[in-house]
């Protein structure tokens, strides 16, 4: 009888650099995890990559000068530029606003507030639902300082405007910032506008070219080399993270054919068919800073097939609760497991599923693989999971 479900372990990798063989890391590392540590493999065992050392590996960096010749050239050389929405990050954000400032001469940045799009708070919102303002007020710059610009992030102790403002002045750009949730407002001051939302990136665009808009998006900044550097056909410059102060890393491109070919390798060396994905940034919701960890574009911008999907799970609770009210002990879960055995293969919008997760399996095993690794000094860019797939009538 069994007595886990499922088993998640972060495994240890050598420093992955440029112009590694992933692939060949990956696979000998789980390997020797598994000599070193009494695992077998099993079908549709799963193995995740952090995304961040397939950019590293494939070498997917572009600089700041790139990005900025990049955008200088989809927009002419303009004086005058917007930018609609972008993050509050210095880690995701700060070197393309350094870049886009040194794009133009004079740059207008309009934000979403109380906080932008993940959840990254612009302003006190005890302060905001106190004062004459609303959701839908337009607050200028001169205006914010004025009520709000006291503000400091709770985890990073920075007012992000501050800190964006001087960005872009040392690169020699004159800036202006205006607080508004509408994003035709940024039309007032230019019509060549980039738009830096990520999840709503496609509406957004829309929008403002049926303004009148001369838009593009941050996901169509790199989409194709500049003098021999990264890019990123499908995501341009969304996904990227700061490498250096003058360097970042795009998203990669290449993790198709990496969870592929580890698929592939892993099934000549174990004769098991184990499911390989790259993932990103998680999908969840810190409760206390209010961040929705979902900075990339996707959780997972790659993987197998058999990952495809969502879960097909009915809610034990609800079985007990109702159906089996009356059994006990051994018959209560022996008619739960033939309950299990006997489901249909698709139960989405059955009452017998309420309760259970309305999500993607590459969402909800990426979220699991990011909170299983981190972001720090763990040392585990690979995630080994084994009976995600199983329930309680495996055996």
């Amino acid at each position: 009888m069994r007595d886990l479900g499922t088993v998640v372990r972060g495994v240890r990798t050598p420093i992955i650099k440029e112009g590694d063989d992933l692939a060949n890391i990956v696979v000998d590392s789980i390997m020797e995890a598994s000599r070193n540590n009494d695992f077998e493999f099993n079908d549709r065992d799963v193995i995740a990559i952090t995304e961040a050392v397939v950019g590293i590996s494939e070498g997917n960096y572009v600089t700041v000068s790139e990005v900025s010749e990049d955008i200088k050239r989809k927009f002419k050389n303009p004086e005058v530029l917007g930018i609609v929405f972008p993050i509050l990050s210095r880690n995701r954000f700060s070197l393309i606003l350094k870049a886009i400032a040194r794009s133009t001469k004079k740059l207008y940045v309009q934000l979403s507030f109380p906080s932008d799009e993940v959840g990254n708070g612009i302003l006190d919102e005890e302060k905001l639902y106190r004062s004459d303002y609303t959701l839908g007020s337009v607050i200028t710059e001169e205006e914010y300082r004025k009520h709000f610009g006291d503000f400091l992030h709770p985890f990073t102790g920075i007012n992000m405007i501050d800190f964006y403002k001087e960005l872009i002045e040392k690169e020699g750009c004159e800036a202006e910032f205006v607080l508004s949730n509408n994003v035709l407002d940024i039309l007032k001051y230019t019509k060549n506008v980039i738009n830096c939302d990520i999840h709503t990136r496609y509406r957004t665009k829309e929008i403002l070219k049926d303004g009148g808009a001369n838009v593009i998006g941050l996901f169509e900044i790199m989409t194709e080399p500049i003098n021999g550097s990264g890019f990123n056909k499908e995501y341009g410059m969304l996904g990227s993270n700061k490498s250096t102060e003058e360097r970042l890393k795009l998203f990669p491109r290449t993790g198709q054919e990496l969870v592929e070919k580890i698929q592939k390798e892993l099934k000549e060396k174990t004769g098991k068919m184990i499911e390989v994905m790259v993932y990103g940034d998680g999908a969840f919701k810190d409760p206390v800073g209010k961040i929705w960890e979902l900075a990339d574009p996707v959780v997972s911008p790659a993987y197998t097939k058999g990952l495809e999907g969502t879960p097909n799970e009915i809610k034990l609770k609800y079985v007990s609760d109702n159906k089996y009210a009356d059994l006990e002990g051994d018959e209560l879960k022996e008619a739960i497991k033939e309950e299990i055995r006997q489901k249909e293969d698709n139960l989405k919008g059955k009452m017998i599923t309420q309760g259970t997760t309305p999500r993607r399996l590459t969402d909800l095993i990426g979220s699991l693989c990011d909170l299983t690794s981190g972001s720090g000094d763990k040392g585990t860019p690979v995630v080994f999971i084994q009976g995600y797939f199983d329930n309680l009538a495996s055996e």
